[in-house]
Protein backbone atom coordinates (compact mmCIF):
# COMPACT_ATOMS: atom_id res chain seq x y z
CA UNK A 1 0.00 0.00 0.00
CA UNK A 2 1.26 3.55 -0.56
CA UNK A 3 -0.29 6.37 0.99
CA UNK A 4 -0.15 9.96 -1.32
CA UNK A 5 0.25 12.88 1.08
CA UNK A 6 -0.01 16.07 -0.25
CA UNK A 7 3.36 18.87 0.70
CA UNK A 8 1.11 21.80 -0.45
CA UNK A 9 -1.55 22.08 2.41
CA UNK A 10 1.24 22.43 5.18
CA UNK A 11 -0.86 19.72 7.47
CA UNK A 12 1.12 19.10 10.75
CA UNK A 13 2.93 15.85 11.38
CA UNK A 14 -0.28 14.67 13.47
CA UNK A 15 -2.46 15.54 10.96
CA UNK A 16 -0.49 13.85 8.15
CA UNK A 17 -0.88 10.89 10.15
CA UNK A 18 -4.65 11.49 10.63
CA UNK A 19 -5.38 11.42 7.37
CA UNK A 20 -2.78 8.56 6.17
CA UNK A 21 -4.76 6.28 8.89
CA UNK A 22 -8.05 7.34 7.11
CA UNK A 23 -6.28 6.68 3.64
CA UNK A 24 -5.23 2.91 4.86
CA UNK A 25 -8.74 1.78 6.37
CA UNK A 26 -10.64 2.99 3.68
CA UNK A 27 -8.27 0.80 1.37
CA UNK A 28 -8.26 -2.31 3.81
CA UNK A 29 -12.22 -1.65 4.00
CA UNK A 30 -12.85 -1.88 0.01
CA UNK A 31 -9.83 -4.67 -0.40
CA UNK A 32 -12.39 -6.14 2.20
CA UNK A 33 -15.41 -6.30 0.37
CA UNK A 34 -14.35 -6.62 -3.26
CA UNK A 35 -10.91 -8.44 -3.04
CA UNK A 36 -10.80 -9.92 0.18
CA UNK A 37 -8.21 -12.64 -1.57
CA UNK A 38 -5.74 -9.27 -1.94
CA UNK A 39 -6.46 -8.11 1.18
CA UNK A 40 -5.23 -11.85 2.79
CA UNK A 41 -1.87 -11.69 0.49
CA UNK A 42 -1.59 -7.77 2.05
CA UNK A 43 -2.01 -9.22 5.40
CA UNK A 44 0.35 -12.24 5.16
CA UNK A 45 3.67 -10.49 3.17
CA UNK A 46 3.78 -7.64 6.34
CA UNK A 47 0.97 -5.22 5.58
CA UNK A 48 3.41 -3.01 4.25
CA UNK A 49 2.94 0.44 3.71
CA UNK A 50 5.13 3.52 1.80
CA UNK A 51 4.31 7.29 2.73
CA UNK A 52 5.25 9.42 -0.47
CA UNK A 53 4.77 13.11 -1.78
CA UNK A 54 2.72 14.91 -3.93
CA UNK A 55 2.18 18.69 -4.48
CA UNK A 56 -1.19 19.47 -5.65
CA UNK A 57 -4.83 18.42 -5.76
CA UNK A 58 -4.04 17.96 -9.61
CA UNK A 59 -1.06 15.55 -9.43
CA UNK A 60 -3.44 13.48 -6.58
CA UNK A 61 -6.41 13.14 -8.86
CA UNK A 62 -4.38 11.99 -11.67
CA UNK A 63 -2.34 9.53 -9.99
CA UNK A 64 -5.76 8.09 -8.49
CA UNK A 65 -7.19 7.92 -12.14
CA UNK A 66 -4.32 5.96 -12.95
CA UNK A 67 -4.83 3.69 -10.59
CA UNK A 68 -8.23 3.29 -10.76
CA UNK A 69 -7.35 2.35 -15.07
CA UNK A 70 -4.77 -0.64 -13.66
CA UNK A 71 -7.68 -2.09 -11.50
CA UNK A 72 -5.73 -0.86 -8.33
CA UNK A 73 -7.33 -0.17 -5.13
CA UNK A 74 -7.06 4.16 -5.09
CA UNK A 75 -9.06 6.29 -2.51
CA UNK A 76 -8.79 9.60 -1.82
CA UNK A 77 -9.36 11.31 1.50
CA UNK A 78 -11.78 14.73 1.93
CA UNK A 79 -10.88 16.55 5.08
CA UNK A 80 -14.12 17.41 7.04
CA UNK A 81 -12.45 20.94 8.03
CA UNK A 82 -12.55 20.49 11.90
CA UNK A 83 -8.88 21.47 12.37
CA UNK A 84 -6.10 22.73 9.94
CA UNK A 85 -7.52 22.06 6.47
CA UNK A 86 -10.25 23.73 4.21
CA UNK A 87 -13.33 21.12 4.30
CA UNK A 88 -13.61 19.01 1.02
CA UNK A 89 -9.53 19.38 0.07
CA UNK A 90 -8.07 16.40 -0.51
CA UNK A 91 -5.31 15.40 1.89
CA UNK A 92 -4.38 11.56 1.32
CA UNK A 93 -4.35 9.23 -1.77
CA UNK A 94 -4.43 5.35 -0.69
CA UNK A 95 -3.24 2.87 -3.34
CA UNK A 96 -3.38 -0.70 -2.66
CA UNK A 97 -2.66 -3.61 -5.00
CA UNK A 98 0.26 -5.06 -6.53
CA UNK A 99 3.60 -3.81 -5.86
CA UNK A 100 4.73 -3.73 -9.35
CA UNK A 101 1.53 -2.10 -10.69
CA UNK A 102 1.43 0.44 -8.29
CA UNK A 103 5.36 1.10 -9.16
CA UNK A 104 3.98 2.18 -12.62
CA UNK A 105 2.42 5.15 -11.45
CA UNK A 106 4.07 6.26 -7.92
CA UNK A 107 7.71 4.97 -8.80
CA UNK A 108 8.64 8.11 -9.25
CA UNK A 109 7.67 10.26 -6.33
CA UNK A 110 9.64 11.05 -3.38
CA UNK A 111 9.18 9.65 0.04
CA UNK A 112 7.52 12.13 2.51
Amino acid sequence: MVLVVRTDLGMSSGKIAAQCSHAALACYKTLQAKNPAMLRQWERAGQTKVALQCGSEEELLILQAQAQSLNLCARSIQDAGRTQIAAGSRTVLGIAGPARLINQITGKLRLL
